[in-house]
């Protein structure tokens, strides 16, 4: 008694984030999510709530995890694809899908047939004589590491495959170390002494891979835009690029191990081997790691992934500055006062990704081409 009731409006009142679905008792704290969630038209979406995610893997707990969205389970078990994620209208339909999207097995190295030593393929020239018209084009690298220092633990590049985008070997080699081998190991490299006696040394092999990467760009523009350089594919990149002491820009890499859409729900990298499973339906690495197969996923993951089809809304000049596109925030120039007004809808057409989309490489491509068009 004696006390005022509180008007219903004031106790019902939720403001809702489109993406997450989060809901917030004060607009303040609706900015504030979208200010550090980064939300975007790029990030996985759930296709039955159309509810957004960090990773695809918590868009797959969401789906078929222990806790799912009953609706989306139900609908998902019947229409929906393991490995993509994706709805699909009938059983028809997602058969047909199933057929393409789940990949068969990688053959062996050993099994392709060698031009010449068996040791050795070396395409890089042709390569670079084919396709420095193309517009925006991606090399898969794979190093196999023997094991150096007093305790055999310091990796040394002893193994290097290249392929392009159709799969095809651009370059392999065994690579004579720098310093002498204390642990082949064996059971996962398959690499014994004798394939290093004669092995190529790491600086030719070094100039053979940055030949296919530059594909006849200076250094300078690499750093700079990137030009008519390639990228660079590869799953945790970093320790590839360290055995073989070679630096490439960080604009030009494309490592599934730091993909944010790829990552644990508590975003912390997979294994190649995991991904693969999840994504492609198939097994790699089941005994000695395989360099071409280790190339080939790794080259399927990232053409999954560029192949996503995002609506434009939000992407703004990030196409056509791809390289230097700054991603992050779009509410730096927003006063709270300005933002507080806004609907959840104009908030959400603010926010930005963290991350660059690898969906843009193909939208560069296609625009590279029609740059080309107009040039002729």
């Amino acid at each position: 008694m004696g006390s005022e009731a509180v008007p219903s409006e004031s106790r019902t009142t939720r403001y809702k984030c489109l993406a997450c679905f989060r809901q917030y008792k004060k607009k303040e704290h609706l900015v504030e999510h979208m200010r550090v969630s980064y939300h975007s038209v790029h990030q996985p979406k759930c296709g039955v709530c159309q509810k957004q995610f960090k990773s695809f893997q918590s868009l797959r707990e969401h789906l078929t995890g222990n806790l799912p969205k009953k609706n989306c389970l139900k609908i998902f078990s019947e229409q929906g694809c393991n490995y993509c994620l994706k709805i699909f209208k009938n059983a028809d339909s997602l058969s047909e899908h199933k057929e393409m999207c789940q990949l068969p097995v990688p053959v062996t190295i050993e099994k392709i047939r060698m031009p010449s030593t068996e040791s050795q393929i070396d395409f890089s020239d042709s390569i670079n004589r084919d396709h420095t018209s193309r517009g925006l084009e991606a090399i898969a690298i794979d190093c196999e590491k023997v094991g150096g220092g007093s305790d055999g633990s310091l990796d040394l590049c002893a193994r290097v495959c290249l392929i392009d985008e159709d799969e095809n070997i651009i370059f392999h080699t065994y690579v004579q170390p720098q310093i002498p081998v204390t642990n082949y190991r064996y059971e996962l490299t398959g690499i014994t002494e004798a394939h290093l006696r004669d092995a190529m040394p790491l600086k030719e092999v070094r100039e053979k891979v940055m030949e296919v990467l530059r594909n006849g760009e200076s250094i300078g523009r690499l750093r700079l835009d990137g030009g008519k350089g390639r990228l660079l594919v590869g799953h945790d990149l970093r320790h590839d690029l360290d055995c073989l002491r070679m630096h490439y820009p960080d604009h030009l890499l494309r490592d599934t191990a730091k993909y944010l859409p790829l990552t644990k729900t508590n975003l912390v990298s997979f294994s190649l081997k995991s991904l693969t499973q999840k994504y492609l339906g198939y097994d790699i690495q089941s005994g000695m790691h395989d360099p071409y197969e280790d190339c080939v996923s790794v080259m399927r993951l990232y053409k999954r992934m560029q192949s996503q089809d995002h609506s434009d809304e939000g992407i703004g000049t990030a196409i056509v500055n791809h390289h230097t596109q700054s991603f992050g925030s779009g509410f730096d120039s927003w006063k709270l006062r300005e933002l507080k007004n806004m609907t959840p809808d104009e908030l959400y057409k603010l926010s930005r990704p963290n991350y660059r989309c690898w969906c843009l490489d193909s939208r560069q491509a296609l625009q590279a081409e029609s740059n080309d068009l107009w040039a002729q």
